[in-house]
């Protein structure tokens, strides 16, 4: 199904210039693109919407910028990442917007946007191909009339014009916070009805023949809990997908055909040695073209942000960690090698260089982070995998279709599986994964971590708080090769901010053996070293040398960490997967504790 083209000579610079142009000349400041991780907000892991840096500004806060906004944001989503590699999901996209905080309202939102979309010197498109849904209505907020009869006087027949439930036409940036009715604007791809007839009509017909452009929200409402009130003023937050509006005027099938993605997708094309009619031909391997075409893109831009990203087993780290791993995997069936797919991140950064400037400042970080995390999970992959094979010869031996939680979690926290990719794995299969059971060993295994957190002086596990104390590893490492052997930990206290260690010591140190202990730690976290847990018997550990506090609390079996061959502790976690994750040591000070004990306090910064 082709779409009908109106600008094909359109690419992402043009029509980045004409918004933002449109709206200044309509009194709108331009603000920056904020970064991917929102700013104190714990209820999503990434800037989904450009309304989400704004969120203090639609409660109420005078925005330094003024009433009227515009800008691009970039944004992440990734709770439809199964569908990547289809014509329109995205993990990474770019979202324009227009806000007004308090100033005008739904006329003048819905006939900007009208404008915008159908002027001669702007997107050009024609009326007759626009349709329109508004919020039908709940028992809290009644039916958008209003909204309707300025769509109406704009000019839109009655039938284009569709009213649709909470479900579609209402928008919020969480469970709780601004919230309000919408109205959406839809491209008429094909002008002709499916089978469907009168029900083809956006939001009740998933033919593929509307593509939703626009999403006008009027955010007059604060949700708490089950409480709905006005908010101190009425504010408009809309938002037009970058990737999505360039497919549709194009005349494009995919977003991965736009002049986005032109460069990225020409580039696996070529280290895939195949071209693109061949690509295009065989539906695993476009799908893998696109899926490795938009992580690499989405993984470019988590490492090169302002707040710089990094892989880990939490949070958004561990979102990058997907992405990076699944892109590894998908790199077979293309026919190119991971290292080949990492270099294209040179390719995102040039094309997105010139807009997004931390890009170009972390370009060499960027790619040494993809190439790091691409060894460590390549490390990983064969054993991780043989075990999962094993399993799942076993179930198809037993019958069985349910691959057991534990086995998922042990892939997860020894091998660095995320979960998912295992998901992915055994669905290869025809099996499914025990979620209850991964769950349930996940909670049992924060509950053992934070049980050893607490007896090794931890405030929480947190990721600040698991840095400090996997530094508190090297730290008693470094102050043994300095001072002596002699040297053992008496205690710690951790919390997100800093660490204090303290050594038996009958002396206070003096300052070149702090130096000296400081640029040790250091060199250990520059080097880049794996951080390893093992459950073995105590003799064993004992026989490698496993140092440790509070001796007499460990039983036959053991949890051990060794960091590279520098450090080997009795200790229960929780810990960094590389010590190139802690930054920076500094030793503040250092002081006595108690007679023959000394006390460091030390910072780790990004």
């Amino acid at each position: 199904m082709l779409a009908r083209a109106f600008r094909p000579e359109l690419d992402a610079k043009r029509l980045r210039s004409m918004y933002l142009d449109f709206f200044k000349a309509r009194a709108h400041a331009v603000i920056p693109s904020a970064s991917l991780i929102p700013d104190g907000d714990g209820s999503v892991l990434f800037t989904t919407a450009g309304m989400h840096p704004l969120v203090p500004y639609l409660m109420g806060r005078e925005h330094p910028a003024g009433s009227r906004l515009t800008g691009v944001q970039k944004c992440v989503r990734t709770n439809d990442i199964e569908e990547v590699g289809d014509l329109t999901h995205l993990t990474f996209f770019e979202m324009l917007g227009n806000w007004s905080l308090g100033d005008y309202y739904k006329a003048d939102s819905i006939r900007w946007s009208f404008e915008f979309l159908t002027g001669s010197e702007t997107l050009g498109i024609s009326p007759d191909s626009l349709w329109v849904t508004v919020f039908d209505g709940n028992t809290d907020v009644p039916r958008d009339e209003e909204s309707a009869s300025i769509w109406r006087s704009l000019g839109l027949p009655p039938e284009r014009i569709i009213f649709l439930g909470e479900e579609d036409n209402w928008w919020a940036a969480g469970p709780e916070g601004p919230c309000g009715p919408d109205t959406e604007i839809f491209y008429d791809m094909t002008g002709q009805a499916c089978e469907a007839g009168p029900e083809c009509s956006p939001g009740r017909c998933g033919c593929g023949r509307f593509f939703e452009i626009w999403n006008n929200v009027f955010m007059s409402y604060d949700r708490r809990g089950a409480s709905l009130t006005p908010l101190p003023r009425r504010n408009v937050d809309t938002g037009m997908g970058l990737e999505r509006t360039l497919a549709a005027l194009t005349g494009v099938q995919s977003v991965y055909e736009t002049a986005s993605f032109k460069p990225i997708m020409a580039e696996l094309q070529r280290l895939s040695g195949r071209s693109a009619d061949e690509i295009a031909a065989d539906a695993n391997r476009l799908k893998a073209a696109r899926v490795l075409a938009d992580h690499i893109r989405t993984a470019t831009f988590m490492l090169g942000d302002e707040r710089g990203i990094r892989p880990s087993n939490q949070g958004q780290g561990y979102v990058l960690r997907r992405l990076i791993r699944r892109g590894v995997r998908y790199c077979e069936q293309l026919g190119l090698s991971p290292e080949q797919w990492v270099g294209v991140s040179d390719i995102v950064v040039r094309e997105y260089g010139e807009v997004y400037p931390s890009l170009a400042a972390q370009a060499d970080v960027i790619r040494s982070e993809l190439l790091s995390e691409k060894d460590r999970f390549e490390a990983t992959l064969a054993r991780g995998v043989k075990l999962l094979e094993r399993e799942l010869e076993r179930l198809r031996q037993e019958g069985g279709e349910l691959l057991p939680g534990q086995t998922a979690f042990r892939l997860y926290d020894t091998y660095g599986f995320p979960f998912e990719f295992t998901q992915e794995l055994v669905a290869e299969q025809g099996l499914t994964v025990d979620e209850n059971g991964f769950a349930k060993a996940a909670i049992e295994h924060q509950e053992r971590s934070r049980s050893e957190a607490a007896k090794s002086g931890l405030a929480d596990d947190s990721v600040e708080s698991t840095r400090y104390h996997t530094a508190t590893h090297l730290l008693h490492a470094a102050l043994r090769r300095v001072l002596g052997e002699h040297v053992e930990q008496k205690g710690s206290n951790i919390n997100r901010e800093r660490m204090r260690f303290d050594f038996s010591l009958d002396r206070p140190m003096t300052p070149l053996e702090l130096q000296e202990a400081q640029s040790q730690v250091q060199a250990w976290i520059d080097a880049d070293l794996p951080v390893r847990q093992r459950v073995l018997p105590h003799a064993e550990a004992r026989s490698l040398g496993a140092i440790g506090l509070f001796n007499d609390r460990y039983g036959d079996e053991v949890s051990i960490y060794e960091i590279g061959d520098v450090s080997v502790e009795f200790c229960g976690g929780p810990h960094v997967e590389r010590t190139s994750e802690l930054g920076r040591f500094q030793i503040k000070k250092e002081q006595s504790s108690s007679a023959g004990v000394r006390r460091i306090r030390a910072h780790l910064t990004p």
